[in-house]
């Protein structure tokens, strides 16, 4: 099982920059695809990034080119930065761990930390 505690979250003027991490505990963290998703208020919960154990990463279309997910594995974390920030990156962002094992997934979670962008 693994812990999610993410943390980097505030308040952005449009145009800026914010850093994520998750942190997480447990064990066999690399071998876990890890992920960014983001939820605003009455929206679904949508993926926003991910990498791979073997460091593969794919990205929203309305993020590419402004976000970029990142992991270490020796520091068991994994990060989102994200730059030229607009008001419709406004949400929760959540980090995510998932593994496949024997045709069964695991998800877990963290709680979450709150992203506002705003003048």
């Amino acid at each position: 099982q693994v812990q999610l505690v993410e943390s980097g979250g505030g308040l952005v003027q449009p145009g800026g920059s914010l850093r994520l991490s998750c942190a997480a505990s447990g064990n066999s963290f690399g071998t876990y695809a890890m992920g960014w998703y983001r939820q605003a208020p009455g929206k679904q919960r949508d993926l926003v990034a991910a990498i791979t154990s073997g460091g593969s990463t794919n990205y929203a279309d309305s993020v590419k080119g402004r976000f970029t997910i990142s992991r270490d594995k020796s520091r068991n974390a994994v990060y989102l930065q994200m730059n030229s920030l607009e008001p419709e990156d406004t949400a929760v962002y959540y980090c995510n761990a998932r593994r496949t094992i024997m045709a069964v997934t695991y998800d877990y979670w963290g709680q979450g930390t709150q992203v506002t962008v705003s003048s």
